[in-house]
């Protein structure tokens, strides 16, 4: 994995996430493990990536520590994905990306996730103070010295 500190460009951490999920085949891995489909061959239906493409993403989000390889079989030796912690805290983020998809790249969107008995609203709220997020409420401070 590249380190933010060798990526080119402003230092952020946004670049560095993009780093290990930022192409369309390791985010729609993340969406199918998060679906319950772990073996690799479910995994290359829901996403119909190219199978030599998606086996280099999953290996990257292994090393990356985004999917961790579990053995479900010895003879012959076969292995499944699931998610870690750091997988399971990409799920908000799978959440919002289909808002704003069913919001700006679909004409109908083709599933509706449900929060209990309604449609789910995927929304920030802050985890200091429980108030909902807006953008104009949002300032930023830098941590790093300037180059």
């Amino acid at each position: 994995m590249t380190l933010v500190s060798e990526l080119p460009g402003r230092f952020c951490s946004i670049a560095a996430a993009l780093q290990v999920v930022g192409d369309r085949w390791s985010l729609l891995a993340v969406r199918e493990v998060s679906f319950g489909h772990h073996r690799f061959g479910e995994i290359l239906e829901g996403t119909g990536a190219p199978r030599d493409r998606l086996s280099a993403r999953l290996k990257a989000l292994v090393e990356a520590e985004v999917l961790e390889r579990r053995q479900y079989s010895d003879a012959p030796p076969r292995s499944d994905y699931h998610l870690t912690p750091a997988g399971k805290d990409l799920l908000p983020v799978l959440r919002s990306l289909m808002a704003w998809g069913d919001r700006w790249a679909v004409e109908t969107p083709p599933v509706t996730l449900l929060h209990h008995d309604h449609e789910l609203e995927p929304t920030t709220v802050c985890g200091t103070c429980g108030e909902r997020v807006h953008g104009a409420d949002v300032h930023r401070r830098s941590n790093t010295p300037p180059a």
